[in-house]
């Protein structure tokens, strides 16, 4: 398949996942089924987020307009791919990539989202029956040139022994954060809820921790974080609500909360669910510092626009990354492209 064939049929795939698909909700509510935490409304939400971001032809189109990607690589090569199940179908972009690249994906699906991307592959092969050649879903990496694997920073260290010998990339925990003022909108809190709330906050771009100004009023923040009481509704959320509600209890240790979420000051970045941490501040100027030094732990950062001299995201925004929005600031086409 030439690049420009490769494209269209990821629009196409895009085109279709914009419709009805009925096999692909039965597919849905099996995964549901077999891991409750993958929601059929989360995992349409992870659906149509590809959908929209990463299967739009233009925008496909634009994204490898900066890089030289032949038809076909001079070599090529099978990159292994390990993929991570917090969220539906979070290794997608990744699958993505080495296809427009020319490679083959050798996939290692994680055993919380086993469906739904295979059934993804089928629907390429629907439109083109040539993207079989591309894609191997497979229960253990073997024969391959090249690995790409996400995992936690215990599997991290797994992976860096596992894989030394051959190109790799490998993705540790990361976290989402937010800066505020106190001068944000409701509408502001609102849409910073959906950083924090969406999958549970159980993806690497969620917001799992709050750079807040001394003398901060959580009041208005609790008020409108309470909306989201349906998360809270969720049974193995609520068991995680109130175990850790419990615990902070017994410890005596102090905290905010509103039945929905727990606010706990804590420096580090990665937070229990159903917790969110935060950390006061002086001034921006600190705030950038101590983003920069913890670089390594933070996969986006969300605030007002123009507020800090670093990149940000708009509130709302976290959980809706572009093509060129690679995890851990590694660009992964390019990596991809060095292959050959």
């Amino acid at each position: 398949m030439t690049l420009i064939e490769r494209l269209e049929v990821l629009g196409k795939l895009g085109t279709h996942l914009k419709e009805e698909d009925d096999y692909l909700e039965a597919v849905m509510q099996r995964t549901a089924y077999e891991n409750p935490w993958f929601t059929v409304e989360n995992q349409k939400r992870a659906v149509a987020a590809i959908a929209e971001e990463m299967l739009n032809l233009e925008k496909l189109k634009a994204w490898t307009m900066p890089y030289f990607i032949p038809d076909a690589p001079p070599e090529r090569k099978v990159v292994g791919l390990v993929l991570a199940g917090n969220i539906p179908l979070v290794g997608f972009h990744d699958v993505l990539c080495v296809f427009v690249s020319g490679h083959v994906a050798q996939v290692k699906l994680s055993d919380k989202d086993l469906y739904l991307l295979p059934y993804l592959l089928k629907l390429l092969q629907k439109y083109d029956s040539r993207t079989t050649d591309y894609f191997q879903i497979v229960e253990k990496l073997q024969d391959f040139d090249a690995t790409i694997a996400t995992g936690s920073n215990n599997s991290a260290r797994y992976f860096e022994a596992y894989f030394r010998n051959v190109p790799h990339i490998i993705r540790k925990n990361r976290n989402g954060v937010a800066v505020l003022t106190g001068a944000e909108t409701r509408a502001e809190l609102q849409q910073l809820g959906e950083d924090i709330f969406q999958y549970f906050g159980l993806g690497c771009r969620n917001v799992a921790k709050l750079y807040v100004p001394q003398g901060y009023d959580f009041q208005a923040l609790l008020e409108v974080l309470e909306a989201f009481r349906a998360v809270a509704n969720h049974t193995k959320y609520r068991n995680n609500f109130d175990y850790n509600y419990s615990l902070y209890i017994l410890n005596k240790e102090p905290h905010l909360s509103n039945g929905v979420i727990i606010l706990l000051e804590n420096p580090a970045f990665q937070s229990r669910i159903a917790t969110l941490h935060y950390e006061f501040y002086n001034d921006l100027q600190e705030v950038e510092q101590a983003i920069r030094q913890h670089q390594e732990e933070i996969q986006c950062i969300t605030s007002k626009v123009n507020l800090l001299n670093i990149k940000t995201l708009k509130f709302g925004q976290a959980q809706q990354p572009g093509l060129a929005d690679y995890a851990d600031e590694v660009d992964t086409m390019q990596f991809l492209l060095s292959l050959s």
